[in-house]
């Protein structure tokens, strides 16, 4: 086992005890590997699934986490930290896992609304009263302007934020690849640095006081707020954004090899359960659940979003041409 492996799985079972997640009398155990910013969302959900299933099944269960940049989660994966499922940001690191034969091809099919329980999108997070103005994607290219984000080609906020970017350039009169390739070029040359992940690049804003603006998803904004109080930042609304999903699956040989399928499988499925979705809500996440939407109506503003369906053919598309060695990232990283 490599160096950095062990260094995951200690560090999860550190924090998994520290939080109090392993209960002695647990009769069988669960790895959720996640990305970066899910941390409290699950924090919260665990607690409703242990108690879900002990009135279902009679058993107790413990429950572990990792939390890290979602690409090189699932690489940890990859390379041997037995999840037994995984809950990501984007379909392309899923996607990867299906690669190394991890997990099944169609494992979108396997639970409801395309297997992404909860949905989100990007937003603008700017120092209290907005101090530069900053109310859409064209006033962060402007010279003078600090953008923090995580790394378009590690991470899935990175990546999501850079795609937003690039569909709304793209969606302007005139628009075209090679002009949203000259205004994501822009943007990115405002980062004075990209951060590992979503965490970091919070860090980076609130704590660091590094940067104009903060992209991130709508979720995070919220959070931020819990952490450090609403009056610390403010939250704008682009004209336009992407829709953010986030797909979850089974880690196939691991839960065969555990015998942890059946618990993994309800630990999935009660994500679109009445208190699954709730829990999402209260996480400012938009649930699935249109009843729960519209109960938290007033949290989550109307705003115009894209898929990456929509402009970029899928993940399966996007991924290669924008985020492999030599895309669009590296073409335009190269030039920064």
């Amino acid at each position: 086992m490599s160096r950095s492996i062990r260094n995951v799985l200690s560090g999860l079972l550190a924090s998994a005890f520290v939080a109090g997640a392993l209960p002695a009398f647990a009769q069988g155990s669960l790895l959720n590997v996640s990305y970066d910013v899910a941390r409290d969302f699950y924090k919260d959900y665990n607690p409703l699934f242990q108690k879900y299933w002990k009135d279902k099944s009679g058993e107790s269960i413990e429950l572990k986490q990792s939390h890290a940049g979602s690409s090189k989660q699932v690489r940890a994966v990859a390379d041997g930290l037995e999840a037994d499922v995984v809950t990501m940001n984007q379909a392309s690191d899923v996607d990867f896992l299906v690669e190394k034969g991890l997990v099944v091809k169609d494992y979108a099919k396997k639970f409801p609304t395309n297997a992404s329980p909860y949905t989100s999108t990007m937003v603008f997070i700017v120092r209290k009263g907005n101090p530069k103005g900053l109310q859409d994607w064209s006033d962060l290219v402007k010279p003078g302007v600090q953008v923090i984000l995580p790394h378009p080609k590690n991470t899935g906020n990175g990546r999501y934020s850079y795609l937003a970017a690039w569909g709304y350039a793209l969606k302007q009169p005139g628009g075209s690849d090679k002009t949203a390739q000259e205004f994501v070029g822009k943007l990115l040359k405002n980062a004075p640095l990209f951060a590992s992940g979503g965490r970091d690049a919070t860090t980076t804003f609130m704590q660091r006081r590094i940067g104009d603006v903060l992209v991130s998803f709508e979720s995070e904004a919220e959070l931020i707020a819990k952490e450090f109080g609403k009056g610390e930042f403010d939250v704008v609304y682009p004209s336009l954004s992407i829709l953010t999903e986030f797909p979850v699956a089974i880690v196939e040989k691991v839960v065969d090899k555990k015998g942890t399928r059946k618990q993994a499988q309800a630990y999935l499925e009660y994500l679109w359960s009445k208190e699954g979705q709730e829990n999402a809500a209260q996480n400012y996440l938009r649930p699935r659940d249109a009843e729960l939407l519209k109960k938290y109506a007033t949290q989550f503003p109307a705003i115009k979003t894209f898929t990456v369906d929509d402009v970029f053919g899928g993940w399966a598309r996007a991924f290669p041409v924008h985020f492999k060695d030599g895309g669009t990232f590296d073409q335009i990283y190269q030039s920064k």
